[in-house]
């Protein structure tokens, strides 16, 4: 994979355990499919860690940036392969790299997006480069963290929902002291049901194992072909 020498834009707070890591691209050509992967480490550094672009293509067209969402340690320090990331900061990014991207379309596309914790990552690149197409398809996203605070790009999704965009369910699993008056408990397959728009549709599903787990069992049980199904593993 090519490695390429970038510098960080701006770091952002995207929920208490995430920042959101803004890399300028400049004047490289840095092409890549939405839903794809990077490695990226401190310039210099042997150390890298994978990360999936949570920016569009079409994004990165337009500003010359890639966008990260990035972990962060339980005390609140950044993640240790970056951890000095700062605006300025050399970074060294291999990639991109992966498969898990949005299937060809067919006469009548729809897509099932399910997302647990940082895992929205990839699927908000697909979402937003898939509604950026000329005829985009439908599009029902089902996201859950374990607190209200943890749900990333919470602004962005509400908004494309409240202008019929996307459809949105989201799902807090653990934490009950936040006021919230949105769904609670994990995905099932009730859920799924609900939000499949069509049997016939694309579902991907991103986070952790566990999580990945109950929802192709979900999707199975409610119909959908396994063909249909495409998955990939967040730890977070």
């Amino acid at each position: 994979m090519p490695l390429t020498e970038l510098s960080v834009h701006e770091v952002i707070r995207a929920t208490p355990r995430t920042r959101y890591l803004r890399i300028d691209t400049g004047s490289t050509e840095f092409a890549y499919t939405a839903g794809q992967a990077v490695m990226v480490g401190l310039h210099g550094s042997p150390l890298r860690k994978p990360y999936s672009i949570a920016s569009a293509p079409s994004e990165t067209a337009r500003t010359n940036r890639i966008e990260l969402l990035v972990q962060v340690d339980d005390s609140g320090g950044p993640d240790p392969h970056i951890e000095r990331a700062a605006p300025g900061t050399r970074l060294d990014v291999e990639g991109p790299f992966g498969r898990f991207t949005l299937p060809a379309v067919d006469d009548d596309p729809a897509f099932l997006l399910v997302a647990g914790g940082t895992g929205i990552a990839p699927l908000r690149s697909m979402m937003i480069e898939a509604l950026h197409r000329p005829a985009p398809p439908r599009i029902s996203l089902v996201y859950s963290a374990r607190s209200v605070e943890e749900l990333a790009y919470r602004a962005e999704l509400e908004a494309l929902a409240s202008s019929g965009h996307i459809a949105l369910a989201m799902t807090v699993t653990r934490d009950d002291t936040f006021p919230w008056r949105g769904r609670r408990g994990r995905i099932d397959a009730q859920l799924l049901k609900e939000a499949l728009p069509g049997k016939s549709a694309w579902c991907l599903v991103c986070g952790p194992q566990a999580m990945i787990e109950d929802v192709t069992a979900g999707l199975s049980s409610v119909g959908v072909p396994e063909a249909r199904v495409g998955m990939e593993r967040f730890d977070a």
